[in-house]
């Protein structure tokens, strides 16, 4: 059973029998003397797709959810769905477009490292890894000299999302993003 503290974007928890996944994680620190730290939290039903927020303490125990966790492979995107592939059986699993708004932007044919989240043999929800590699199919001409300077500009990814990139990058590049947090990693090999 996680704390509170604990939790981190991805996690299943089960809150009143259901399983909900976190999606985001804040934390706040009261400025009184011996007041502790509350953890505001957003959660999305895996079954009806809400969203629900939440404060807890720290050390508040939340029960994790009974799912099946397995290696999958995106494979797919037929308008209505996404499919992944898992990896030891080669079986398909199916998820709906609205459930994955903001995985969706990360997602490449062939992505590896996916785990899925099964409950009976359903799916309700993916943990990205880490990182992924995406081509930079748009943004301005890079600027030579300018590795010494921290400032950045746009650039559209061939998933569609936008990130802040440097400024010496140029279209056609591959570089790794931060599934986490969407930012710019470094140049990907």
């Amino acid at each position: 059973m996680p704390k509170a503290s604990e939790l981190k974007r991805g996690m299943v928890v089960e809150i009143n029998q259901t399983p909900h996944a976190v999606k985001t994680v804040e934390s706040k620190s009261p400025s009184s003397r011996g007041a502790s730290t509350l953890y505001k939290i957003r959660f999305t039903n895996l079954q009806t797709g809400q969203k629900l927020d939440d404060s807890f303490k720290g050390d508040q125990l939340l029960k994790e959810a009974d799912c099946q966790r397995r290696q999958v492979q995106y494979s797919y995107h037929d308008g209505e769905h996404y499919v992944f592939m898992d990896q030891e059986d080669y079986s398909q699993y199916e998820m709906r477009s609205e459930a994955l708004t903001e995985e969706a932007g990360y997602l490449s044919e062939g992505l590896e490292g996916i785990i899925a989240l099964l409950s009976e043999d359903k799916l309700l929800a993916i943990e990205l890894p880490q990182s992924v590699s995406l081509t930079i199919t748009e943004t301005t001409p890079g600027i030579k000299g300018a590795t010494a300077t921290g400032r950045t500009k746009p650039a559209t990814l061939s998933s569609g999302i936008e990130v802040q990139v440097p400024e010496y990058l140029e279209p056609g590049e591959l570089i790794k993003v931060h599934t986490g947090s969407g930012k710019f990693i470094s140049r990907a090999k």
